[in-house]
């Protein structure tokens, strides 16, 4: 059995279930273990799951304080958020050290650090498996610096990892201490401990941020681990008439967490961008909206990968795992970034030419959101946006991940 442990948003998820798609197919019996308001969605794609009861979805937190955490701009203010929820990853340690007993392998993402030290304790193997680039390098800033804060490279990586580490720093002492009376012996941040016995794989296309020269040979970055959907999906009867209607239209979704005191503010601006640019738009994960023009469409969420190969243009928050899904797809981005690393997936769309300048949350307006529009539609955008998703479709970074992991239980 490997035991994958997961933790945050359903788009965090998403890679770890395309991973153990391909590691079933492999032969491999394969779990995640995480919130339990994700059972049914990881369960639905064939994964089996082991649910940790303190999930942030049901857990006690602050509104306020999940409200901070997606609304965090500079890497000062995230750190400060991640230090003030760190009491409820606490109850989520034991949790994560007891999914992991009876295991022949543990897959952990950077924000469940326990996996590293469960495995050193129990005698399994484990293997670090990031959802973006996150390890040091010379050749670019981290994604809390990239495009967007000036300092020094190493400085980035620093607070980067720091911060990663605090979610789960406090959960892990506390625990050792309470059920062994100490630390384990090398107790730290384990992300630059990399080596034959402990390699690292990172979910990212060669394309988009190229795997850097100094990394050492253990790190693997092979492509993006997208999920493999169902080939039946039908959709509903009022989206399959929309998209027969007229021409493709933009879509916009801002993400499972988006804030919905901005519901009424951000539907206004689309309307009016849209009004401007005589587009027609699907908004999609933000529930049920009244009185919407004949122009645009209110959705539940949908898998990208069938509704991005019908749409123009991909507006969103510059979440990772829908930045992939619009560069795969091969057409244009707007991303309007809110907190943490969204603001280095939109420099990145921008700077590799597939998409409009970021326009940040709180300075955007209609009139920037039609320009950018207009600009992400241009044929020169549009060329290069289909050139990255060709690039992107000759890498399989989630059966070239699983292969990694099997190769190194023979070995």
């Amino acid at each position: 059995m490997i035991t994958i442990l997961c933790s945050g948003s359903r788009g965090d998820f998403q890679p770890y279930i395309a991973l153990a798609q391909e590691l079933q197919k492999l032969g491999k019996t394969v779990r995640i273990a995480g919130g339990k308001s994700f059972e049914d969605f990881i369960k639905n794609y064939g994964i089996d799951f082991y649910p940790l009861l303190a999930d942030y979805q049901s857990a006690e937190i602050d509104p306020k304080l999940l409200q901070d955490a997606q609304s965090s701009d500079n890497p000062l203010k995230m750190i400060l958020t991640f230090n003030k929820m760190k009491n409820y990853v606490i109850g989520l340690t034991a949790e994560m050290f007891a999914a992991c007993q009876g295991s022949e392998l543990i897959v952990y993402h950077p924000g469940c650090t326990i996996g590293y030290f469960a495995g050193a304790k129990l005698g399994i193997p484990a293997i670090l498996a990031a959802p973006f680039p996150m390890h040091k390098t010379t050749e670019v800033a981290s994604l809390i610096a990239y495009g967007k804060t000036i300092m020094p490279k190493a400085v980035s990586y620093q607070l980067l990892q720091g911060m990663l580490w605090m979610a789960g720093k406090t959960g892990i002492e506390a625990f050792f201490k309470k059920e062994y009376g100490k630390l384990p012996e090398d107790f730290g941040s384990p992300f630059e401990k990399i080596d034959h016995a402990h390699p690292a794989i990172i979910s990212c296309s060669n394309f988009v941020f190229p795997r850097p020269q100094d990394w050492n040979a253990d790190i693997h970055q092979n492509g993006y681990w997208f999920v493999t959907e169902k080939d039946d999906y039908t959709p509903a009867k009022e989206l399959a008439d929309f998209l027969a209607e007229g021409e493709k239209p933009v879509y916009f979704g801002f993400g499972s967490v988006f804030d919905s005191t901005h519901q009424d503010e951000t539907v206004t601006i689309i309307i009016k961008a849209l009004k401007q640019t005589g587009k027609r738009g699907i908004i999609s994960g933000m529930g049920a909206i009244d009185d919407l023009p004949e122009n645009l469409l209110a959705i539940n969420s949908i898998a990208h990968s069938w509704l991005f190969e019908r749409i123009s243009l991909v507006c969103h928050h510059g979440g990772a795992g829908t930045t992939a899904a619009g560069f795969k797809a091969g057409i244009p981005s707007v991303i309007v970034p809110f907190s943490n690393d969204q603001f280095a997936w939109a420099h990145r769309s921008y700077d590799l030419g597939v998409g409009a300048k970021p326009i940040y949350r709180k300075h955007l307006t209609a009139d920037k959101l039609a320009a950018a529009i207009q600009y992400a539609l241009t044929d020169t955008i549009i060329t290069n946006a289909r050139k990255l998703g060709h690039n992107i479709g000759t890498e399989n970074g989630a059966r070239d991940g699983a292969q990694i992991i099997a190769d190194y239980l023979v070995r």
